[in-house]
């Protein structure tokens, strides 16, 4: 389930992530890299976790838009109770960097999805956003209150989340850190929501497949990526940089596809 390779005239794969020059994957903005880390170190504490196979090309990917090279570095696993934990990283020449980090749940088991990301440009973040949000109504009792405990500080520029934010949950953080004190505390909660999901993974059970319960799961997941694909913003920019059906491709396999259906194998 992953989409074409881009046409090689406009990205050729690089080497994976394992192998990428720091040529490729340097200079990226001091909060994006250490996101990065701490979100990896946090995922591979997680029970049952392995790798998901993907085609090559898409682990590391350039291509150019308006004249300048941009390159794109995915990781994706699963673990218990989670089906695909996606990690990308992205940088736009010396200018834009974007970090995107989505957990999606198995829908067997009663979890939210984890979800945060960075916008960064010429050495200013403009946004970071981290959330589990539920997939019903609300989120589980347990993490509910697990969240509503954490305090991640003050920030001094909250942001206003977008049209489609329906699908947060009311312990969604979306700020414009302003300085090295307030991306480390971002950082750190960060660290603190992982580590809700981390608690709620391990005491999580699977009901059956068609339980009523996870049928309704599998259906709000749905309407989480039907809701997500809905930022422009994405699709715009891979369109120019590749090209429309690529684009298409990219969002709706790799970037927010659909859970496999419940009596399917995952």
């Amino acid at each position: 389930m992953t989409p074409d390779s881009p046409p090689r005239a406009q990205a050729e794969p690089l080497t994976g992530p394992q192998g990428a020059s720091a040529r490729t994957f340097g200079g990226i903005h001091p909060l994006v890299d250490a996101l990065a880390g701490r979100i990896r170190t946090c995922r591979d504490g997680l029970p049952g976790l392995e790798p998901l196979t993907i085609d090559p090309a898409l682990e590391a990917i350039s291509g150019s838009l308006d004249g300048e090279e941009l390159f794109i570095r995915n990781e994706v696993h699963r673990c218990q109770g989670l089906r695909k934990l996606h990690l990308e990283t992205a940088r736009l020449g010396a200018g834009l960097q974007i970090l995107h980090c989505v957990f999606f749940p198995e829908p067997s088991f009663d979890l939210p999805v984890f979800g945060a990301d960075i916008v960064a440009g010429r050495g200013v973040v403009s946004a970071a956003i981290v959330d589990l949000s539920p997939v019903t109504g609300s989120l589980p009792a347990g993490i509910d209150r697990a969240l509503a405990a954490l305090d991640p500080g003050p920030f001094s520029q909250e942001r206003e989340l977008p049209a489609w934010g329906g699908i947060f949950s009311p312990h969604v953080l979306f700020v414009r850190p302003v300085d090295r004190a307030e991306e480390e505390r971002f950082i750190d909660h960060v660290a603190a929501v992982l580590g809700v999901l981390a608690a709620a993974v391990l005491e999580g059970t699977a009901q059956g497949p068609t339980d009523p319960a996870t049928v309704n799961r599998w259906e709000g997941q749905q309407r989480y990526c039907k809701q997500q694909k809905q930022n422009d913003k994405t699709r715009r920019v891979l369109e120019k940089a590749f090209n429309p059906a690529w684009a298409d491709q990219y969002i709706e396999n790799l970037l927010f596809d659909d859970p496999p259906a419940p009596s399917s194998p995952s």
